[in-house]
């Protein structure tokens, strides 16, 4: 290790990340995170940059990003591969706007349910139900 006073374990690693110690091992097991050799008799210790490194994941991964996806801009880091990198956010925008497109329909439809709700009052029969029944006979046949 360059520097031992800048050393973590993987508790203070953990604290300092926003993380726990079980997720920094499942990072570890899927390679997002390098996993420091144990010096005889002692404890493992994590740099500054794993500190860093654990923000970069949890940022991506708060942007929609999957974990495969991460380590291959993990891989990319070294800013050389830009263009490679903008690849792969085009591709998750793409996903994000068919995502939005799909709830902006479900709102659609089911503010036009609760509207017939509405309407309908008192009613016996509630428009809502009777609609979701009719559409889930008209997906099975």
């Amino acid at each position: 290790m360059s520097n031992d006073n800048a050393a973590l374990t993987i508790g203070a690693l953990a604290a300092a990340a926003g993380v726990g110690v079980e997720t920094i091992r499942f990072y570890q097991r899927r390679g997002l995170l390098r996993e420091p050799p144990r010096p005889l008799g002692g404890i493992r210790r994590y740099q500054p940059a794993d500190v860093s490194r654990l923000r970069f994941i949890k940022r991506s991964q708060a942007l929609g990003f999957r974990l495969d996806e991460i380590i291959d801009l993990l891989r990319l880091a070294d800013g050389a591969h830009c263009d490679e990198a903008r690849m792969i956010a085009d591709d998750k925008l793409v996903g994000v706007r068919e995502k939005l497109a799909q709830l902006q329909r479900i709102e659609r439809e089911l503010t036009a349910l609760v509207h017939a709700c509405d309407v309908a009052g008192s009613e016996v029969s509630c428009p809502l139900i009777d609609t979701l029944l009719a559409d889930a006979e008209r997906s099975a046949s």
